[in-house]
C-alpha cells in the first residue's frame, strides 16, 4: 500500500503517514458522491443551513486543535493558523444565512410570466493547495454545499492529515456520508477523474501549468471549471500617500503566512517622493518580525513548507542580485533543521528581474521606484498575473481612477486585498478564470435554468 508522509516543515521530520486510496476505493467514492447528490439536492435548504451552522460551531469550538494541526503540518505560525479556522467558520455562517436568498428564483426582466432558477450541478471535484490547508478547501466548500452540490477533495500531498480532518469535521457536524469526501490520490489520478461522468465541475487552486491542464481537460469534456492560479500583486505608493501607514500595512501584506500566499503584495512600486521614507519604514518593520518556532504565539515568520520552495526563492533572489539589486535586508536560508528562510528586502530593482515577472512565493520583497503615476500604472500592469493590487493615495478620486486602470480582479485602496465572504475572489490573465465567494462564486457551480410560462 502506497503512503503519503506528513512532514513537519519546522523540523523536517515525518509526523505521520496516511495510506493512499486505491483505484477501486476512488471509484466507490465517485459512486457514493453521485448517489448522495440525488438526496442532498432535495434536502430542504433550512436543513442544509443548519448543518452549515453546525460545522461553523465545531470550527470555533476546536479552533486551537485545528490550528495546531495546520501549524504542525505546513508550518503556518499559530497566531495565523487559529484565525484561519475562525475565518472558515465565518464563511460557513455567511452562506448559511444567505443561501436561501441566493437560490430564490428571479423574474425575467421583460417576460413577467417567466423565471430564472438556480439548480445544483452535482459533484464538484476540488483540487486544492497546501498554503491555507483549511481555508482553500472550505472557502469553496461553503458555497458549493450550500447550493446543494457535493464535493470530492484532492488536497495537496503536503497536508494529508488536514485533508482527513476536514472530512471528519463534516461527518461530526452531521452531514450525510458522501456530501464531502477526501480522496488521498496523486495529481495524475485527480486529472484522470475529470472526464468521468460523475464529475460535473472542477474547482482548482494552484499553479498556472497545472491549472492550464485542468482547464484543457475540463473544456474537452464540457465541464464547468473555476481556476485561481496565483498572483504577483503590485502595491502602489503614490506621491501623496500616507507613507507611514502604507509601510505599516505593507509588512504584513508581504510576509503573512511567511509570504506563501497568492494574494500577498509582491511588487512594491513607489513614486520617488516617498521612496526613501517608505523603504526605511518597511525595512524597520521587516526587521522587527519574530522568526522561529511557529507554535510560539509571538512568532511572525515560520518555516517555508518544503526545501524546493526555498530553492525557487533563492534562484529568484540570486537573479535579482546578479542584475544589480541590493539586499538591504539580506535574509535567506537559515541554518538548522527544517525549512527556515529569513525575510529578504531588495532595492535597486528593475523590471527585467525574475522577482518582478514571476510569482515570489515566500518572504522576499522587491522595491522599485518610479517617477510618474503613469509609469506606476504601466509597471503594475506589466505582468502575466492579475489577481489583486493595492493603491495608496490620500486622494480618493485619484485612487479610484487608478484602480479602474489596473488589470486585476481585486483592488484595495489604502488597504491590501483579503478574501471576504461578501466579495467575489479571483483574477484575470494568468491569475485564473471565474470567481469564488459571494453570490458570484455561489452561482459558478449552479445551473441557470430559464422557465417560461404560457
Amino acid at each position: 500500500m502506497t503512503t503519503i508522509p506528513s512532514i513537519n516543515p519546522t523540523t523536517g521530520t515525518v509526523i505521520g503517514e496516511v495510506e493512499m486510496h486505491t483505484d477501486e476505493q476512488v471509484s466507490r467514492m465517485l459512486k457514493k458522491s453521485a448517489d448522495t447528490f440525488r438526496e442532498w439536492k432535495r434536502t430542504d435548504i433550512s436543513e442544509r443551513n443548519e448543518l452549515l451552522k453546525n460545522f461553523a460551531d465545531l470550527l470555533r469550538k476546536n479552533k486551537q486543535q485545528y490550528g495546531e494541526l495546520i501549524t504542525a503540518e505546513m508550518g503556518k505560525v499559530i497566531k495565523q493558523a487559529v484565525p484561519e479556522v475562525v475565518k472558515c467558520a465565518t464563511m460557513f455562517d455567511y452562506f448559511a444565512d444567505n443561501a436561501e436568498r441566493m437560490l430564490e428564483p428571479e423574474p425575467a426582466e421583460e417576460l413577467c410570466d417567466s423565471t430564472i432558477h438556480y439548480e445544483p450541478m452535482g459533484t464538484v471535484l476540488a483540487i486544492k493547495p497546501w498554503n491555507f490547508p483549511f481555508w482553500q478547501v472550505l472557502s469553496a466548500a461553503a458555497h458549493v454545499l450550500a447550493g446543494g452540490n457535493v464535493m470530492l477533495l484532492k488536497h495537496s500531498s503536503y497536508v494529508p492529515m488536514c485533508a482527513l480532518e476536514i472530512e471528519n469535521i463534516f461527518l461530526e457536524a452531521g452531514f450525510p456520508e458522501g456530501v464531502f469526501q477526501t480522496m488521498l490520490i496523486d495529481g495524475k489520478t485527480a486529472s484522470s477523474l475529470i472526464p468521468r461522468d460523475e464529475i460535473k465541475a472542477v474547482s482548482f487552486t494552484g499553479g498556472f501549468d497545472a491549472g492550464q491542464k485542468v482547464a484543457e481537460l475540463s473544456a474537452h469534456n464540457m465541464k464547468k471549471f473555476v481556476l485561481e492560479l496565483g498572483g504577483s500583486d503590485p502595491f502602489l505608493i503614490l506621491d501623496d500617500a500616507n507613507v507611514e501607514m502604507a509601510a505599516k500595512v505593507a509588512v504584513p501584506s508581504r510576509f503573512i503566512n511567511t509570504g506563501q500566499t497568492c494574494i500577498a503584495a509582491k511588487r512594491f512600486i513607489v513614486m520617488e517622493e516617498g521612496a526613501e521614507e517608505f523603504t526605511e519604514r518597511f525595512v524597520e518593520g521587516t526587521n522587527k518580525l519574530n522568526i522561529g518556532d511557529p507554535m510560539d504565539p509571538e512568532t511572525d515568520i515560520g518555516p517555508m513548507v518544503r526545501d524546493e520552495q526555498i530553492l525557487a526563492l533563492e534562484a529568484q533572489v540570486n537573479d535579482a542580485i546578479s542584475k544589480g539589486a541590493k539586499a538591504i535586508v539580506p535574509g535567506g536560508r537559515m541554518a538548522g533543521k527544517g525549512y527556515m528562510y529569513s525575510p529578504t528586502v531588495l532595492s535597486n530593482v528593475t523590471r527585467d528581474m525574475k522577482v518582478m515577472s514571476e510569482e515570489t512565493f515566500g518572504p522576499v520583497a522587491p522595491i522599485i521606484t518610479v517617477k510618474i503615476e503613469e509609469e506606476a500604472i504601466e509597471l503594475a500592469n506589466d505582468s502575466e498575473f492579475g489577481l489583486g493590487a493595492s493603491v495608496w493615495s490620500q486622494d480618493r478620486d485619484r485612487a479610484m481612477k487608478i484602480a479602474s486602470e489596473l488589470e486585476t480582479g481585486m483592488v484595495g485602496i489604502n488597504s491590501f486585498c483579503t478574501p471576504q465572504a461578501c466579495l467575489p475572489f479571483g483574477g484575470v490573465k494568468k491569475s485564473g478564470m471565474g470567481r469564488e465567494l459571494s453570490r458570484h462564486g455561489f452561482l459558478e457551480f449552479m445551473n441557470i435554468k430559464s422557465v417560461k410560462l404560457m
